[in-house]
């Protein structure tokens, strides 16, 4: 229950995201406009720094997380606060600080109170506020123009997307030299680059992050189609997530391959067999289970990723069990170096009743799986859909033998490997289909 002491909008930020999206479509125009003002009592949590002795805060957030609203209230309450200041607002373009720093639907003009009264004098590049105090726009394209003018504080925008990134930068903070204490905001939604890396391991440097999900404003529609377009994938966890996913030097698979051997669907399957990588002891570590068919095209599919972790031997082999009948699987193959015969024994246990080879690794890891890579390589190997935790484990694979994913083994990879290593590179026959689960 919501007691009756609390305001308006207390009641409405305690309200459930259906809810409270539907309260918001029935506002009128001056009950949003109330709204507006009062957004500190309504924004999220990673909308604000802690207030501590930082000199860099960087909201690295995926779309729609609320970043330009931030950065804009930042902007408007340090200019409201203190006549004498100059402001430096840096984007990608002059176009993108014009249309979303500035004039966008977050931007300083759409932000601010009645009582500050911005001006935006779009021929000098100049927002002049209320109180006296003035912000100057700039882009990474000339960054050129930084050089030489001073500023107490900035707020940049996009970084990750900026061309000329280090030396848009180094010209900024070389300018920030006007008071005692020069901060910059940094907004953007992450993306591979040597820039966001390098400010993320300087000291005093606030981090904040999240998802598009985060953001209780956002039409239920948009969220849905987007996740319904790119969840799980690369650009789904960069650009919603917010996720910073880069490659790592000398990895056998890269982000950029696997998105481009992505498809929504495979055509009709010849085989199906299921990879296992079974954990080293009973501990309940990851066991590795994924399932890939060979398709009429005699291309590779990976179908699913049905790992699981913290499971006795017998509730990873019944994972494996249900995995080979949901897929009608012809066979698993299973890596038998940590007890091949208790592997099997155990597989038969939880009713695997179809051929079940074993597989004895004579080479490290990262060897058995380059003949795997070159398939991918080659056009040869496709996933159906996005496996974001199989996909980190390959992008750990390292050319040289060492492992830098997530986790202390790939296992889920290790599964990948044996199962199209038996699709496409063994010689085994295809055997006749069995039911797997008992079900009388």
């Amino acid at each position: 229950m919501i007691g009756p002491s609390l305001s308006p909008i207390e009641q409405l930020v305690r309200l459930d995201l259906p809810l409270w999206q539907k309260v918001l479509r029935s506002l009128t125009a001056p009950q949003r406009r109330e709204l507006n003002q009062r957004w500190r009592q309504w924004a999220h949590r990673g909308q604000f720094p802690d207030g501590g002795d930082w000199r860099i805060w960087m909201i690295v957030a995926g779309r729609g997380y609320g970043k330009t609203r931030a950065g804009s209230e930042w902007v408007s309450a340090r200019a409201r606060a203190d006549a004498s200041l100059r402001i430096a607002l840096v984007g990608a373009t002059i176009d993108d600080v014009r249309k979303v720093m500035i004039e966008g639907e977050s931007g300083l003009i759409n932000v601010a109170r009645a009582e500050d009264q911005v001006v935006w004098k779009a021929a000098t590049g100049e927002v002049r506020f209320a109180s006296g105090a003035k912000a100057y726009v700039y882009s990474a394209e000339s960054y050129q123009k930084l050089r030489g003018p001073e500023h107490h504080i900035a707020w940049c925008d996009e970084l990750a997307k900026w061309n000329h990134g280090d030396e848009t930068w180094d010209n900024l903070m070389l300018g920030l030299r006007l008071g005692n204490r020069p901060q910059v905001l940094v907004t953007t939604t992450p993306k591979r680059g040597d820039l966001l890396r390098r400010l993320l391991s300087l000291d005093r440097v606030e981090l904040r992050g999240g998802s598009t999900h985060e953001n209780l404003n956002l039409p239920p529609d948009f969220v849905e189609m987007v996740e319904d377009m790119y969840a799980g994938t690369y650009l789904g966890r960069q650009e919603l997530d917010g996720e910073l996913i880069d490659d790592v030097e000398g990895a056998l698979w890269t982000r950029d391959m696997l998105e481009a051997r992505r498809v929504s669907s495979a055509p009709q399957m010849k085989r199906i067999i299921v990879g296992v990588d079974p954990p080293a002891g009973t501990s309940g570590d990851a066991c590795g289970i994924v399932v890939v068919g060979l398709g009429a095209n005699d291309h590779v599919y990976i179908l699913a990723d049905c790992s699981v972790s913290g499971k006795s031997p017998e509730g990873w082999a019944r994972a494996v069990a249900v995995a080979a009948d949901v897929w009608q699987a012809d066979r698993v193959v299973a890596e038998g170096n940590q007890g091949g015969a208790m592997v099997e024994s155990t597989l038969r246990g939880a009713d695997v009743a179809m051929p079940i080879k074993r597989v004895f690794a004579s080479v490290g890891k990262v060897a058995r799986a380059e003949p795997v890579l070159a398939l991918y390589e080659s056009g040869r190997a496709w996933h159906v859909g996005s496996f974001p935790a199989l996909e980190d484990e390959l992008c750990g694979l390292i050319r040289g033998g060492t492992y830098v994913g997530p986790g202390r083994s790939p296992d889920r990879a290790d599964a990948l490997v044996w199962a199209v290593t038996e699709l496409m590179l063994g010689n085994a026959k295809v055997p006749r289909v069995r039911s797997l689960i008992n079900r009388s």
